[in-house]
């Protein structure tokens, strides 16, 4: 009939649902993931959970590293260091998907594209950079604020990637958009209210600082990840060569970094001073960070990753609150952390399109 005709049409033209519909046709065991025995498991939730266990970790681990011992480690250093750990990991990723191919071809492409093909591979010098400071200041809010606050407080990453979304790559948001962002900002406000009990404990000086780390953090990760991203949409390269290229520029300007931030120090107690093994769980954390992302990017959809970022707050504030005991639960709190969890939610949800009757 004329309407079955009119719905395959709109079928074929929307790749995205043609894709969904394909997955859901295919036996579950013809979907890309991990089979061990009788158990399977596809990539995107191996992706998600990996991505709720080092969006949670790195908060954790990275605040205990801060405070848990008076002799602190050199945070520039410590940023050089998990960019490195990103380059090896890329180089690993990117011989995994090629491995029937040996490891020399893959290394001689890594050499094409960042050294022969060098002016293009510049462009990354922008995004790198801005991950450099990015990188930076999350250890300086780590050092002023609670794992809990902070992971609340950087959900403002959404705001600042929107706006720059809008203005650099012409994206158009509708009124539901450009409401949750604004539900967005009123509960990081009442996460950041001040209450009678953290005025005692705390110095405003610290949770100040800590603060203005975390929203200048924002606006580098919105502007580096829109930037980065129109990068990657107009190259074919894989994202795994990018990261490296991304890795290796940021490793470049994050050792100017230590030298003009912490040149002397590093004379006198040398590079890897007050290094402990968490320390290094902190460098390993922050290094498959970014790949991660870029996974969840590859097998999943947004839906699923705003899930796993809000389960991620969750689990953050619960484990802040009993591990680590370095932060009151207020009703403030809970009121804007679930205002945030909420308008993440409604910022990716995608609205019903009205099905015409000529479908039906």
């Amino acid at each position: 009939s004329t309407a079955q005709h009119s719905t395959a049409l709109r079928r074929q033209r929307d790749p995205r649902r043609m894709r969904k519909e394909s997955e859901k046709e295919m036996p579950a065991s013809d979907l890309p993931g991990i089979k061990v025995g009788v158990f399977f498991v596809p990539y995107k939730y191996v992706a998600l959970m990996l991505l709720l266990l080092q969006t949670t970790a790195v908060v954790l681990v990275m605040r205990y590293s801060r405070t848990s011992s008076s002799e602190r480690y050199i945070n520039t250093t410590a940023v050089v260091m998990s960019e490195l750990f990103k380059m090896l990991f890329s180089v690993v990723l990117l011989w995994y998907e090629r491995r029937d191919e040996g490891i020399f071809p893959v290394l001689a492409d890594i050499k094409v594209e960042t050294v022969d093909n060098f002016r293009d591979a510049l462009k990354l010098g922008v995004p790198a950079g801005l991950y450099t400071v990015q990188n930076n200041l999350l250890f300086v809010a780590l050092s002023n604020l609670d794992a809990a606050t902070y992971q609340v407080t950087y959900q403002l990453k959404i705001l600042t990637t929107a706006v720059f979304s809008v203005t650099m790559l012409n994206k158009a948001l509708d009124g539901r958009k450009w409401g949750s962002l604004l539900l967005l900002m009123a509960g990081v406000a009442l996460v950041q209210w001040p209450t009678g009990e953290q005025q005692t404990e705390k110095k405003s000086g610290s949770q100040f600082v800590g603060l203005v780390a975390v929203l200048l953090a924002c606006c580098s990760s919105g502007f580096a990840g829109v930037y980065f991203e129109k990068i990657l949409k107009g190259t074919k390269q894989s994202v795994w060569i990018r990261n490296f290229q991304l890795g290796l520029f940021s490793v470049f300007l994050g050792l100017i970094g230590v030298y003009m931030n912490d040149g002397e120090k590093v004379a006198e107690g040398g590079f890897f001073q007050h290094y402990r093994p968490i320390v290094w769980g902190v460098i390993c954390l922050q290094g498959i960070g970014g790949l991660i992302v870029a996974a969840v990017i590859k097998y999943a959809d947004n839906i699923l990753k705003t899930f796993a970022n809000a389960l991620s707050i969750i689990l953050t504030g619960v484990m802040s609150l009993v591990f680590l005991d370095d932060f009151n639960l207020s009703t403030f709190f809970i009121m804007g952390t679930s205002l945030v969890i909420f308008s993440t939610f409604l910022y990716s949800s995608e609205p019903k399109k009205p099905v015409p009757p000529s479908a039906v």
